[in-house]
This record gives C-alpha cells, sequence and structure tokens, in this order.
C-alpha cells in the first residue's frame, strides 16, 4: 500500500484539525518572512531615499499614518510593527502544537486500540506463530514513532517546503541574478538529502526488526524466568540478549555515522552558501547593483532557504522512521481476521458431540488426527487417553472452532460445528488448560474473568467446588490477593485450580479439562471431581489426563495413538483389554502401591 495511504489512514478522525496545524504553520512561515522586508524597507526607504517598494494596499496605510516622514521621525512604529509579528508568530507556533499533539495524541490513540482488536481478533495460528516481543513493539513503539512524526516532524516538513516556496518567490521578485547565485548549491544539498533518505529507509528497516528481536528475547526470557533460574541459564540467556542487543546497536551506530555524514557535508555546503550570498552581496552593493536593504533581506532570506533544506534532508529522515514504522503496523492489519459474522447464532446447544471421519493436519500431507469417529451424548462424560502428540489437544482445538478440520464431520447437536458462529459456540464451551494462564489481578477478578457479571457469592461457590477456597481464605487478603503477572505468586496446583473455578463460574453446557489436574494432589483430584459431579448435572464433560484415576470413572474412555482412536470403553471393560490403557493403569497401580 501507498506510503502516504497509509498516512492518511492513520489521520482518519484528525484531518482538520491536522489541516489546522498546517495553517497556523503556514501563518507562521508568512509574518516570518515579512520580518525581512520591514528591514529592508527601513534602510532603503525610512533611513535611505529610495522609493518604497511595497504593495499598493501598504503604501495606502503608510500614507494614512503620514507618510515615510511620519514613521522616520516615529522609528517607534517599526519597532511596534516587529513586536506586533512576533506576538503573531508565537500565537501561531502555540496553535501550531497545540492542534498537532492532539492530532498525533489522537491519531495514535485510535490506531493502538485498532491494531490490538485486529490482534485480539488473529486466528489461533497467528498467535502460535508469531512473536509476542515483536507484536508488542508493532503495538507501541512504531505507533508512537509514527505519531511522533504526524505530531511534528510531518509538520515541519510541510511548514520547509511552504517557506522554501515562498522565500523563493520573494528573492525572485527582488533580484533574480542575485536568486540564482544565493540557490547555486542547493542542487548539490538536495542530491545529498535523497541520497540520505533511501539509505535511511533501509537502516531504518533493520534497525526496527532487530529492536523487535530484541524485545521478544527479553520477553520470553522474563516470562520463563523460573525455568531460566532452575536450569542456571543465566549467563546462557545473557549471551542470547547480548548478541540481539548488540545487533541492535550496530544498527542504531550504523544509523548514527550516516547522520554524521549527511550533517558534516551539508553543514559545509549551506556555509559555503553562506558565504558566497555575503561575498556576491558585499560586491553587487558596493557597484550600486542592489541596495543595502536588498543585501541585508536576501542574506536572511537566503538563511531561510538554505538550512532548513538542510533540515529537510532530518524531516525526510523521520519520514522514513516513521514509513517504515507503518509498514509494520500495516502487516499486522492486512493478516486477515477471525470470521465471527457467519455462522449460526443462537442455537440451543445441549452438548451433543460427533466427530465422523474427521481427518486434521497443521500441515498439509501429514495428520494428526485420522479418521476419527466417536459420538459424546449430551450430559455424558467422555475421558482421552494418549501419550504426548496423539492428538489429544487437537481435539480441543477443533472444539473451539480454533482450527477447521479439513475432512469428515464434527457436530453439536446435529448441527454441523463449521456452520456455528465460533463467538457462539466459544461462549458455550468451558475449557481449563494444562498450563492456565491468570491475570495480575487479584483472584476474585481472576475468577470473575469466566462470568463478569457474577456475585461475590457465586465466585465463592466456584472457587469451594475447584476445592481452592480453603486455600484463598488462608491468604492475607483473601480473595482480594493479587496473584502477580501469570499468577506466579500461587503454586501450580492453586493456579490450575482458580483457573477450574473461572470455567465453573461460565455455566456452560460443555466442559473441557484438558489436563488440568495433573499439578493436583490424587486426593485433591478426587474432591474436584466428586463436586464437579454434583454440580454438572446436564453438562457435557470432556477430560484429558494421563491419570488413569481421573479417567476411570468416565462414562467412556477413548484411547488415542498417532492420531487414531485404538481402544473405547469403560475403565473396566479396558483393564480388561490387552492394549495401551491396561498398561498404563497396571504402571500406575503398581506406583501407588509401592507409595
Amino acid at each position: 500500500m501507498n506510503k502516504i495511504t497509509l498516512m492518511l489512514r492513520f489521520l482518519k478522525g484528525n484531518r482538520l484539525t491536522y489541516l489546522g496545524a498546517l495553517l497556523a504553520v503556514m501563518g507562521n512561515v508568512v509574518l516570518a518572512t515579512a520580518v525581512p522586508m520591514v528591514i529592508r524597507v527601513t534602510l532603503d526607504s525610512i533611513l535611505g531615499d529610495l522609493p518604497l517598494e511595497l504593495p499598493d494596499f501598504l503604501i495606502r496605510q503608510i500614507g494614512r499614518i503620514g507618510g515615510v516622514d511620519f514613521i522616520r521621525q516615529n522609528l517607534w512604529v517599526l519597532l511596534l510593527v516587529l513586536v506586533g509579528l512576533t506576538l503573531v508568530q508565537g500565537l501561531m507556533q502555540f496553535t501550531r502544537a497545540k492542534l498537532a499533539s492532539i492530532t498525533g495524541e489522537s491519531s495514535a490513540k485510535r490506531m493502538r486500540d485498532r491494531v490490538y482488536l485486529h490482534v485480539l481478533r488473529q486466528p489461533y495460528d497467528y498467535h502460535v506463530k508469531s512473536q509476542t516481543g515483536d507484536i508488542i513493539q508493532r503495538c507501541t513503539s512504531d505507533i508512537e514513532t509514527t505519531q511522533h512524526f504526524v505530531a511534528n516532524r510531518s509538520v515541519e516538513a510541510i511548514s520547509i517546503i511552504f517557506q522554501v516556496l515562498v522565500v523563493l518567490g520573494i528573492m525572485l521578485s527582488l533580484n533574480v541574478p542575485f536568486t540564482v547565485i544565493s540557490v547555486v548549491l542547493i542542487p548539490l544539498i538536495l542530491i545529498l538529502t535523497v541520497r540520505f533518505f533511501r539509505s535511511m529507509m533501509t537502516l531504518f528497516l533493520d534497525t526496527d526488526e532487530s529492536e523487535g528481536v530484541m524485545s521478544s528475547t527479553l520477553q520470553e526470557n522474563l516470562s520463563g524466568v523460573r525455568v531460566v533460574k532452575a536450569f542456571a541459564a543465566q549467563q546462557f540467556e545473557m549471551n542470547k540478549f547480548d548478541e540481539a542487543s548488540s545487533t541492535y546497536r550496530d544498527n542504531i551506530l550504523k544509523i548514527t555515522r550516516l547522520m554524521a555524514d549527511y550533517w558534516s557535508k551539508s553543514d559545509f555546503l549551506c556555509m559555503l552558501q553562506v558565504v558566497i550570498v555575503v561575498l556576491s552581496g558585499t560586491f553587487l552593493t558596493a557597484t550600486g547593483r542592489i541596495s543595502l536593504g536588498v543585501m541585508v533581506a536576501f542574506v536572511t532570506y537566503s538563511g531561510m532557504l538554505i538550512w532548513p533544506i538542510r533540515g529537510l534532508g532530518q524531516m525526510m529522515g523521520f519520514m522514513g522512521q516513521a514509513f517504515v514504522a507503518l509498514t509494520r503496523v500495516q502487516e499486522i492489519l492486512d493478516h486477515v481476521q477471525e470470521d465471527y459474522s457467519s455462522g449460526a447464532n443462537g442455537l440451543p446447544i445441549q452438548g451433543a458431540i460427533a466427530f465422523k471421519d474427521v481427518r486434521f493436519g497443521y500441515n498439509s500431507g501429514k495428520w494428526v488426527l485420522d479418521k476419527v469417529s466417536f459420538d459424546v451424548p449430551a450430559g455424558s462424560t467422555t475421558a482421552i487417553l494418549g501419550a504426548t502428540g496423539s492428538g489429544k489437544s487437537s481435539l480441543v482445538h477443533l472444539l473451539l472452532r480454533l482450527y477447521d478440520y479439513q475432512e469428515g464431520s464434527v457436530t453439536i447437536d446435529g448441527t454441523e460445528l463449521s456452520s456455528i458462529s465460533r463467538d457462539w459456540i466459544r461462549s458455550h464451551v468451558g475449557i481449563v488448560l494444562q498450563e492456565p494462564f491468570l491475570f495480575s489481578r487479584t483472584i476474585r477478578e481472576n475468577i470473575r474473568v469466566g462470568r463478569p457479571g457474577a456475585t461475590d457469592p457465586e465466585i465463592e461457590a466456584a472457587a469451594r467446588i475447584a476445592c481452592v477456597d480453603e486455600a484463598i481464605g488462608e491468604f492475607e487478603e483473601g480473595y482480594e490477593t493479587v496473584v502477580g503477572e501469570r499468577g506466579v505468586t500461587l503454586s501450580g496446583g492453586q493456579r490450575q485450580r482458580v483457573a477450574i473455578a473461572r470455567t465453573v463460574l461460565r455455566d456452560v453446557p460443555i466442559l473441557i479439562f484438558d489436563d488440568s489436574l495433573s499439578a493436583v494432589d490424587t486426593e485433591t483430584d478426587a474432591s474436584i471431581r466428586a463436586a464437579l459431579k454434583e454440580r454438572r448435572t446436564g453438562t457435557t464433560t470432556l477430560i484429558i489426563s494421563h491419570r488413569i484415576t481421573t479417567l476411570a470413572e468416565a462414562d467412556q474412555i477413548l484411547v488415542l495413538d498417532q492420531g487414531r482412536i485404538v481402544q473405547r470403553g469403560t475403565h473396566d471393560e479396558l483393564i480388561r483389554q490387552e492394549g495401551h490403557y491396561k498398561q498404563i493403569w497396571s504402571i500406575q497401580s503398581n506406583m501407588e502401591d509401592i507409595a
């Protein structure tokens, strides 16, 4: 997408305030260019004897207050004019700064909200394959870079262009040959500026990407700090971060060297141009070809022409940085969102689940689930046992429509799952994951995530079912205890039980426990299952576990191996069959006997 189009999309909703900022900065430029004209008129026509060379309406105004003689005898009038111009300039600058800031901050907030919502609506596969640190950087620092350019640099860049055009027009009206002399080196400065801009675009992209890698490394290490410490891997992780940090530093140094090269060369050319203007102006004034006022005005105007053009290189560098940042943000927005609009809503869900010849794979040609078929009657409990990688969690992904199956059929109460809205099915399925995620909030707020409108008694009842109420009561702050980021202040079992309470609170027709009782002892496991069994009348329950005691009371047990169902039946039936289930049951029974 065109970079200017991206910028205009960023400004959407604040274009009028941005236009106001541009008008204010243009007014400031016009007033600034008026000051050298006042000085020229003062030197040539007020203190000197040259006729006034001003627009007719200004000559008439001067005549109404007494003409040149009156001003010559009351020079305070000129001072008053200069002070007035300066005051209005200050007002214009204030207006420009205020409107540009409103534009930048408002646009940045709107873009942050839009990108964040877009990220939330991305398919599950997008989050699996993306680096969290890089996404965070795009949603924060890249938008901040764009906001800074919009609020400050872009207005300055347009101001420079407008000032160059106005000043060049005034210089040409005063003396064409002297104007040519005054801009003789500007083409070289422009060529240098364009080369600088192109080089900076490439470097800014590399720098942004390396910063994203560094942020991802830092985020990953901080999230897994307990693992890092447990394995005494601080030095290893430090080396990884040092490598990413060094790459980022090297890219920053490349930018610094490029800027230093540009500033030194452009400063030399600009100073040389000033010297040429002063020497040429002195010669032309001495030979009577131009007046002293014109010479002084040209020296001032040449500075207003040369230095802004030199500064335009920096503005273009910032523009390149903003374009890179906007492109990175747009890459997120270009990812297709999950389809939440299609599919049936409002269907009554009782919880009858049927898989028929379902085939699913994350990569083409390799099936994670291969011809899987089974039925789960509404209100029944089905347990699933299988080795790591056998496809247990993939079944859960399909039921939540985190992924869609490639072949076969999955129905809920006789309705094809793919024809049911993702929002609707997810609002009727509760899941407790093996590694539950808790927010850095109070325990009460974490449980209330399951149903935001739940009352305190309902929250506490859910905690009792999850057998975590007693543990919460032992905390000094009780339910108001802040669990810390990712729930680090709680034990693994406590985290899982809080997550179970959060899911139970939803009161949905389908409950899924994805190996979520693995961190609790067998006694607590049995207590939770007993409480759930008492409560979940009419609730369809899927239990994934490696612990036979957790699975034993299920109405049916499925044994998965390499994506296929190799055994099915009740606990009593399966322990009488030779196979995976009996082997695991025997091993676990022997371990319990030894214990």
